[in-house]
């Protein structure tokens, strides 16, 4: 019998949201900065994915670690209103991660300051494995001594069958797909971006050859993203194309995650894979379009008045492959 639909696991972070009218390339040292804006949200890959899955009515629970701190307290009462329980029994001893989140309202991009503190502490006695029983494990990123436990989780899904979205980031992906072996074997749905998908190759090469590649190491499905570009994935033997729809850019802060959660909650209510697309990508047009990683995230009904709305045209193609080297069929 499973506990819930879905065990997210990685990160727990208070973002600090500030954002200037001015780009980037005119910022220099020394400079002091007129703020336009500042508002401050939870975030990071384990509160972010959890609170979208349970907006789109699943039964949902997350593993991340907490300083004994107001920022730790902060982010469980966020939790608390997407009903979301934390599977962690003890605190750090380190504060609770925080990120300076600044958007420049001209170029439409953002730079993270991240400080990494408890997220880096999980271990495999904060938790009760006899607890844990998922239907699917969604695994963000865990950094420093915390990767133990990524890896635990890994083996344990392997061992029992539990399905296993992972969506590293690139701290993680930049380990390279030869250290990321036993998570690569364990996972089901393999979600990142274009640069993370290089940097876990060691190559740039062309987003079938990225995809088929990744696909060998042990993912069934592989999603890439690139932003404001053509999304591909491989799933089952087909390739899928989809340009995301067009929206006005807010920030770009948790949209990578809004994705993937809503493409898994697609698959988890045995939608068809293009919908599962569909429902990611308006999922992530939704929180573009809104300060903080979870304020534009949709329930159901509104999703799927969004993809009603947008019309996402979806091209599949087959691949064929010989040799390591795949090309689109004709």
């Amino acid at each position: 019998m499973f506990r819930d639909d879905v065990l997210c696991v990685g990160s727990a972070v208070v973002d600090r949201f500030m954002t200037v009218d001015i780009p980037f390339s005119m910022l220099h040292s020394g400079d002091k900065v007129l703020v336009k804006s500042v508002e401050t949200h939870s975030g990071g890959g384990a509160t972010n994915s959890a609170a979208a899955l349970s907006l789109l009515g699943l039964k949902v629970s997350m593993l991340t670690k907490l300083g004994q701190d107001h920022d730790g307290d902060f982010i469980k009462k966020e939790m608390r209103r997407y009903s979301v329980h934390n599977l962690c029994t003890h605190h750090s001893e380190d504060a609770t991660d925080v990120s300076t989140v600044i958007f420049s309202t001209k170029d439409h991009d953002r730079i993270i300051f991240t400080h990494k503190g408890a997220s880096q502490d999980l271990n495999v006695h904060d938790f009760k494995l006899s607890l844990l029983s998922p239907r699917w494990i969604y695994l963000a990123s865990l950094v420093g001594k915390s990767f133990e436990v990524a890896e635990y989780l890994a083996h344990s899904a392997q061992r029992t069958g539990t399905k296993l979205l992972f969506n590293p980031s690139l701290y993680v992906a930049k380990k390279r797909m030869k250290s990321l072996r036993q998570i690569l074997l364990a996972t089901s749905i393999l979600v990142l971006n274009k640069e993370e998908a290089q940097a876990l190759v060691g190559k740039k090469i062309s987003p079938s050859q990225l995809l088929t590649t990744l696909n060998y190491g042990g993912p069934e499905t592989v999603v890439i993203t690139d932003g404001e570009n053509m999304v591909y994935a491989l799933h089952q033997g087909k390739l899928y194309s989809v340009l995301p729809p067009k929206v006005k850019v807010v920030q770009t802060t948790g949209a990578g995650d809004a994705f993937a959660s809503g493409l898994l909650a697609g698959i988890i209510k045995r939608w068809s894979f293009e919908d599962s697309l569909r429902l990611g990508l308006v999922n992530a047009a939704s929180v573009l379009q809104d300060v903080g990683a979870k304020k534009g995230l949709l329930r159901k009904h509104q999703a799927q008045e969004a993809m009603k709305k947008y019309g996402i045209k979806i091209k599949t193609s087959m691949l064929s492959c010989k040799d390591n080297s795949c090309h689109i069929k004709k």
